[in-house]
Formats: structure tokens, C-alpha cells, sequence
């Protein structure tokens, strides 16, 4: 790595957290993982190839221990769904819970989101992005690690088709705030609740752990829905 490369490193927006395997975890990665999993190179994806069918895909960044993602593809079985994790255990309890529903929609990638969604996604690819209660980074300092950020989303829009829908949700005050923001200054997209709107509901979204622990917390949840303009 150059010196210039080093110093320009892109920010991430996540932090490894390992985290111990169960034995189940550890037998699904070694199993299951080359049945449901992509591995990310420097081409880009083929997705009809990837799921064996031509279908629209649904990106999910960071699904956690992947209980959301798990529950709407079967929910619509009529999508594919690519769910990508840095989190092994999580990557892990995702193809598990993949086995135990007989799911043959989703993908997973252990990898990070960024640079897949640069360097793999196809331009206009994309029925749709989820990104569910990423890292808040809430300390003011850690602002810059946010993901959702003007040059993120200018790559995110990109990748969507006309009329691909960019879902993202937050229990974060100032991050739905900031990120509410970063949205209406884009001009590729259309937001249904208007310039100053969040989404009325969270849609096709389910509960999450994360959403179920921040209203333990007293915080308010925030959806915002938005279109890539046709």
C-alpha cells in the first residue's frame, strides 16, 4: 500500500466485533456458507447467475444477526435478497435460520458494504436498499464514520433502477435528522412524506432486536423511504 493510499484510506463506518461462534454458527459458516454465500471479487455481480433466476434484488447492509432479513424474504418470495455483514456470528445465525425456513431467496456476503456496493453492484441493478439501524456513531466527533453520507448516497442512487426504493431507518434523533437532510439535498430522489417527511410507518420493514431495544430506551424510531426518480 502507497503512502497516498494509506492517508486516503475511506473512512469505515463499522468497527470488527468478532464476537465468540457457537458450535452452530461455526458449522452453518463451514456448511452452509458456500451454498448461500457470494464471495466478492473485483467483477461485477451477476445476479440472475447468483440466484439462478432473473428477479428483482434487494440489498441489505449490515442485517445484524439477520432475523429482518431472514423474515422478508419470506415474506416475498417473489424478490432475491443479497444481505451483507462484517459479523460472522451474525453471518452465521443468518444462514442457519436460511436452512431452518428452506429459504432459497437470500445471499449473504461477509464483507464490507462499501466496497461492494462500489466495486460488484451494477449501475441501476437494484430494486431496492435496506439499511436498518446502522452504527449511530453518536459521539460528535464519530460524525464522519456515519454511512449515510452525500458521497454514499450519490454511489447508493447509482445503483438503484428508476424507481428503486432506498429504505433507511434509525432510533437516532439527530442521525434521522442528518440523514433526512443528506436525502432532500439529493436531486435523483423523491421522497412520498415530502422534503421534511419521515415515513408514516415502517413499511415492509420488520421489528428488529436493535428497534425493540432502543423504544426500551425511550427513543423513537425513524423510517425514511425514498425513490429513485424515473
Amino acid at each position: 500500500m502507497t503512502e497516498f493510499e494509506t492517508r486516503h484510506r475511506p473512512i469505515r463506518s463499522y468497527v470488527r466485533r468478532e464476537g465468540r461462534l457457537t458450535k452452530g454458527q461455526q458449522r452453518a459458516l463451514n456448511d452452509l456458507l458456500p451454498r448461500f454465500g457470494v464471495t466478492p471479487g473485483e467483477g461485477l455481480f451477476d445476479f440472475r447467475a447468483i440466484f439462478g433466476r432473473e428477479a428483482p434484488v434487494i440489498l441489505d447492509i449490515g442485517f445484524g444477526d439477520g432475523e429482518a432479513l431472514a423474515q422478508m424474504a419470506a415474506a416475498h418470495p417473489q424478490w432475491d435478497f443479497l444481505g451483507i455483514e462484517v459479523h460472522r456470528p451474525g453471518a452465521g445465525h443468518l444462514l442457519l435460520d436460511l436452512e431452518k425456513r428452506g429459504l432459497t431467496n437470500v445471499r449473504a456476503a461477509i464483507a464490507d458494504a462499501n466496497e461492494v456496493l462500489r466495486r460488484n453492484v451494477p449501475d441501476g441493478g437494484l430494486a431496492g436498499i435496506d439499511l436498518f439501524f446502522p452504527d449511530p456513531w453518536p459521539k460528535k466527533r464519530h460524525h464522519k464514520r456515519r454511512l449515510v453520507q452525500p458521497q454514499w448516497l450519490e454511489l447508493a442512487v447509482r445503483k438503484l433502477q428508476p424507481g428503486g426504493f432506498l429504505h433507511l431507518a434509525t432510533d437516532w434523533a439527530d442521525y434521522a435528522e442528518h440523514m433526512l437532510a443528506v436525502v432532500t439535498d439529493n436531486p435523483d430522489l423523491e421522497n412520498p412524506a415530502g422534503p421534511d417527511g419521515f415515513a408514516p410507518d415502517r413499511g415492509d420493514r420488520p421489528e428488529t432486536k436493535f428497534e425493540r431495544r432502543g423504544m426500551r430506551k425511550g427513543h423513537r424510531v425513524y423510517d425514511l423511504i425514498v425513490y429513485r426518480k424515473r
